[in-house]
């Protein structure tokens, strides 16, 4: 089984928001940014977050997602 890393910080970082910004833009909880953000790998992410993050940053759920292989 694989895992995903999220490209938060980039696309952020792309946009010139903060972390903080991008919660309050897209309604996802701080501190799920942050772990996503700063996770290499994650089992599991939280498809709903994914599609928020997604329209926030104007971008496909493709582009927000990182396959990682294990």
């Amino acid at each position: 089984m694989g895992c995903v890393r999220l490209r938060v910080r980039e696309l952020a970082d792309e946009k010139g928001w903060t972390l903080k910004e991008v919660s309050e833009r897209s309604g996802v909880v701080y501190s799920t940014l942050r772990t996503y953000a700063r996770s290499p790998g994650l089992a599991t992410v939280d498809f709903t977050a994914l599609h928020k993050l997604a329209r926030t940053f104007d971008v496909m759920i493709e582009d927000l997602v990182e396959i990682i292989e294990e």
